[in-house]
């Protein structure tokens, strides 16, 4: 079990990483630390420790103790957990911690998209997406809808921020996924796919664009990646050109679309059937 190690002081240089240090110098790895992310609620801890993430320390609301025991005991005692009062950790964060727990662990060795689409029939493809909310939110569908892997363009928000992995419910930990690099974005990407026999789909508006119920169902052994663009603007030109179809969820009373966590949701549960 974690080492439990009550701290007298927020001024510790321990605690830097739970609260005094932006998402950038977590992921980059600043004050000699090594990549890292941070990870909050026992249910996103959890799924970090069992996808074979490798903690570094937690940060306990004492008054959660007994609540985390278990997930503290997935570790050895060489892990510190550090524990303050609940009006302390509030102070040191400036909220309240989501069911008392938040984990710092090493981040895992990134996927190429080769290695991310190994046997793979139903892929989610993000394009640009900057609210780390939306990106937790679709990866919590695509595990729950299916999805095999999920591939992000360089431009896309980190699926492994705090914000983004806490939103997921841990689901980023649960799906492969992996980001493209600058030079393969989108030409060499989308064209591994068709490689793959991967059917692209643009969910975007446009002419000849096909309303989801009149696509068939994937079936069992059929493959199909479906394209997501930015929040703004959608899906760029060069990879909507890449595409195969365009296909839109009807709408009515006059709405022009769904926001993109809740329409990947519908499509999700419509096309990887």
């Amino acid at each position: 079990m974690a080492e439990l190690v009550r701290l007298d002081s927020l001024a510790d240089e321990r605690l830097d990483v739970f609260a005094r240090l932006t998402e950038r110098q977590v992921r980059s790895g600043s004050e000699g630390r090594g990549p890292l992310m941070v990870v909050e609620s026992r249910l996103a801890v959890t799924a970090a420790l069992e996808g074979g993430a490798e903690p570094v320390s937690f940060l306990v609301d004492e008054r959660d103790l007994d609540a985390s025991a278990e997930v503290l005991a997935r570790v050895g005692g060489d892990v510190p957990a550090y524990v303050l009062p609940h009006d302390e950790i509030a102070r040191l964060t400036g909220f309240r911690l989501t069911r008392g727990l938040v984990c710092a662990l090493r981040r895992p060795r990134g996927r190429s998209v080769s290695e991310a689409l190994e046997g793979a029939c139903r892929v989610v493809v993000l394009e640009d997406l900057v609210d780390v909310t939306n990106v937790g939110a679709i990866f919590r569908s695509a595990a729950a809808l299916g999805a095999d892997a999920v591939l992000l363009s360089p431009r896309c928000a980190d699926p492994l921020c705090r914000r983004a992995a806490r939103v997921s419910m841990g689901c980023v930990f649960k799906v492969a996924w992996a980001r493209a690099d600058e030079a393969d974005w989108p030409g060499t990407t989308l064209g591994l796919l068709r490689e793959r026999g991967f059917e692209r789909l643009a969910l975007a508006l446009g002419e000849g664009a096909v309303a989801i119920d009149r696509l068939p169902p994937l079936g069992e052994t059929g493959r199909r990646a479906l394209l997501f663009g930015t929040e703004g603007t959608g899906l760029s030109p060069r990879a909507l050109d890449a595409c195969d179809a365009r296909v839109i969820i009807p709408m009515a009373h006059g709405v022009d679309s769904l926001n993109v966590a809740a329409s990947s949701a519908v499509a999700m549960w419509q096309l990887f059937r």
